[in-house]
């Protein structure tokens, strides 16, 4: 079982599709399931933008969602959800109530809105329709990079952008992740090259610059791009292990420890760091408990691996001021 594009549509069952208004300097990624999946959320970020998060809890009743949304626009990206959960209405998906389908389509939004971009709308915030092209665009290959959610994303010193991975457990679950990196703290050791996550690279996914022998002291010195909640990396993974909420749940705060791995800091008062599990179901085998605890170590290694290769693959906005890519210091020794 080989990974074909180290996506997290290696995942059997999942589709994603980017939108981004280049002008605006924001856009949307949307996670499309092809039959409702299990899904769960582990919010460790002070400052989180959700939609339709409680109902992923285990003990509420809704037992699978339709998709998973990610956007730019702060609390006006929460528009995104509602235009994917109308492209799921109109091919006939989501929850039955009496003969009355209710698609469900959980997010989260990321703060874009002083990266330089055309914030002045008008009367109505553009996200609805940037979720339902993003939605429109769902497929197994998608851009990575300054794209959909990544588009108006940042970092402490490089701009940020939207990353995904994947990988296979020792008994052949398959893992994957999707990330939007706008973090408050960093993704390189010091000023860079190298990655945080270099230890747990595949190959040259992000450059294969490895890690230094030795940490110094200024390496380690806490770089963030302020002081206000301008933040969140938001992200899912999947696994096509058939698990319950109870176990996503678990799945998702092993995920985090990814976000630990790659980005120094986070979780802090000023960001919104939110990780989705979900589950579908693909593969037959039941899972031990030792697989569970495997698919989530996996998923951490996974999130780690996407949050340094949304940074790697990102472009600067193109304006004045934008925030320069890893790419412009670096991209040569890539």
């Amino acid at each position: 079982m080989t990974m074909l594009r180290n996506l997290v549509t290696d995942v059997p069952g999942v589709s994603v599709g980017n939108a981004q208004d280049l002008a605006l300097g924001s856009g949307v990624t949307a996670m499309i399931f092809d039959a409702p999946a299990a899904a769960s959320i582990a919010i460790h970020g002070g400052a989180p933008g959700l939609r339709d998060t409680a109902l992923l809890e285990p003990d509420m009743t809704v037992s699978a969602v339709d998709a998973l949304v990610l956007s730019g626009g702060s609390a006006f990206g929460l528009d995104a959800m509602g235009g994917v959960q109308s492209w799921l209405r109109e091919r006939g998906r989501g929850f039955d109530v009496r003969g009355m389908k209710v698609p469900i389509a959980p997010g989260a939004i990321l703060f874009d809105l002083l990266n330089g971009g055309d914030k002045d709308w008008g009367r109505m915030p553009p996200y609805w329709e940037l979720g339902h092209q993003a939605a429109s665009a769902a497929a197994p290959d998608f851009a990575l990079g300054s794209m959909g959610a990544g588009t108006g994303a940042t970092t402490a010193n490089y701009k940020g952008g939207l990353g995904s991975t994947s990988a296979l457990t020792s008994r052949g679950f398959r893992v994957g992740a999707l990330v939007a990196v706008n973090a408050m703290g960093s993704a390189v050791i010091g000023d860079g090259p190298q990655f945080w996550a270099g230890l747990v690279e595949h190959g040259s996914e992000f450059g294969g610059l490895g890690v230094p022998p030795r940490l110094f002291h200024d390496q380690l010195v806490m770089r963030v791009k302020g002081d206000e909640p301008q933040n969140t990396t938001i992200a899912i993974v999947v696994t096509d292990a058939a698990l319950n909420k109870q176990h996503l749940k678990r799945i998702a705060v092993m995920a985090q420890d990814g976000m630990g791995r790659a980005l120094r800091p986070t979780h802090a008062m000023q960001d919104g760091d939110v990780v989705f599990a979900a589950a579908t179901a693909r593969n037959s085998e039941e899972p031990t408990l030792r697989d569970l605890t495997e698919i989530g170590m996996t998923c951490a290694d996974c999130l780690a691996r996407a949050i340094a290769r949304g940074v790697y693959e990102a472009t600067a906005l193109p304006y004045a001021g934008a925030q320069h890519a890893w790419r412009d210091r670096f991209g040569a020794l890539a």
